[in-house]
């Protein structure tokens, strides 16, 4: 039953013409046939009205109906007037109780001002007809009248209160949609910048200390030939490890392999050491010094500040020029962490328009940091990065980060950095 009601409804809505006509056409067959029968006259009080007068109103009270959507107060006040001879007349035509039709249109659709005028209007058939043909009291002619009018009013009332209440909940799904679309967008836009940022991180560090590697080698290669296995094993141990972690970022993308991904430790501050080391063997000179314990930094802030020593040791690589050296500065107060790396570079400076310092600073604003990159004060040649990251502050972004999906959480008491640890090599 319910699926035909919706059937029937969604007809309606394709079609309102054809279904105005099949309403309007069944009532006026039935007041036409009534007239043709003689059966209004079982309740008429005067039988000799005449019969041009009962068809004029059968048609006059049915064929209206075929406007009750586009012009209901119009095809109502038609309806009263004709409801009003009827009365008057005594004819009493059954077909008069078409108006419940019209006025249950304006209970849907029209203002509640609206209908209770278009009541009031529906009283002057009643009153009439009262005045003209008194039976009894007029409780008894007119309030049944009303209570049926009540009703339809009500009832049309009540299917529009649900209607509305259906529309309300058909937009708030769509605007859910439309918003669930959005941050859907949003967060794989995220993603892919994390994406690029982690895949730029690992890609291009490594890449630079192969290429100082490389260098070495060629240069070592006619001089010392042990050397120059020693930058061709270092070449193949760094094209290794960097070769694993972008299988695992890889793995992690993919969703048939994403539960199966192989998973090891994000870098953290306990890997600044060997992070140096490999620098140091690209051929950079790097001195390093650690002020404090590292033991209260969270571990997405020991990734950003590994990243950014990363980035800022991979530019010093490839921009500074041969003869250059480079300073890393980690001090762990109670105010956040703070990073300085410099170098004494001859040659060019980063790209603004590349991916490095755009990673550094957007990593750096996930903790609400601060970042500044640029020539040292002059005379000093080179190029300077000072990192500062507020004391246990949560990430700005709520996006889950592809970093923390890569691994868990992981510390090495023995290689954590000690009060006043300097290394110079």
């Amino acid at each position: 039953m319910q699926r035909l009601a919706q059937r029937a409804r969604a007809f309606d809505g394709r079609r309102p013409l054809v279904w105005d006509l099949l309403v309007t056409g069944f009532f006026t067959a039935a007041a036409l046939i009534d007239f043709t029968g003689g059966g209004w006259r079982n309740i008429a009080h005067n039988t000799d009205v005449p019969g041009a007068l009962v068809l004029l109103l059968s048609l006059g009270m049915s064929v209206p109906l075929l406007w009750r959507r586009r012009r209901p107060m119009t095809v109502l006040a038609v309806m009263v007037a004709f409801g009003a001879v009827n009365s008057a007349s005594g004819a009493m035509l059954q077909v008069a109780l078409v108006q419940l039709i019209v006025l249950f249109n304006i209970a849907l659709r029209l203002p509640l001002k609206t209908l209770g005028w278009a009541g009031v209007l529906m009283l002057a058939p009643l009153v009439v007809g009262t005045l003209r043909y008194p039976k009894g009291s007029w409780d008894q002619q007119i309030v049944p009248q009303v209570w049926a009018y009540a009703l339809v009013a009500l009832l049309g009332i009540a299917v529009r209160s649900r209607q509305d209440y259906t529309r309300a909940l058909v937009e708030r799904a769509r605007q859910l949609e439309v918003e669930r679309d959005q941050q859907a967008r949003l967060a794989a836009a995220a993603e892919r910048t994390r994406i690029a940022r982690e895949m730029h991180d690992i890609i291009g560090h490594n890449l630079s200390v192969i290429t100082g590697l490389a260098d070495g080698g060629k240069y070592a290669a006619a001089r010392s030939p042990e050397r120059a296995a020693q930058a061709l094993d270092a070449i193949s141990s760094t094209s290794r490890q960097a070769l694993a972690e972008l299988r695992r970022l890889l793995d992690v993308l993919r969703e048939e392999a994403a539960e199966t991904a192989e998973l090891a430790p994000q870098p953290a501050l306990t890997d600044l050491g060997r992070l140096i080391d490999g620098v140091r063997a690209a051929g950079l000179p790097v001195r390093s010094t650690f002020h404090g314990r590292a033991d209260a930094v969270p571990q997405g802030q020991q990734l950003t500040v590994y990243r950014v020593v990363q980035e800022a040791l991979t530019n010093t690589l490839k921009h500074a020029g041969p003869g250059a050296t480079a300073t890393v500065e980690v001090s762990y107060t109670t105010d956040g962490v703070s990073v300085s790396v410099t170098d004494t570079g001859q040659g060019g400076t980063p790209s603004e328009g590349g991916r490095g310092l755009t990673g550094m600073r957007e990593r750096t604003a996930l903790y609400a940091g601060r970042l500044e990159a640029g020539p040292r004060p002059h005379p000093e040649p080179g190029w300077q990065v000072r990192l500062h990251l507020p004391r246990a502050t949560t990430p700005l972004s709520t996006s889950l980060s592809l970093s923390a999906s890569l691994s868990p959480p992981q510390t090495d008491p023995q290689t954590d950095p000690q009060t006043e640890k300097e290394s110079v090599r």
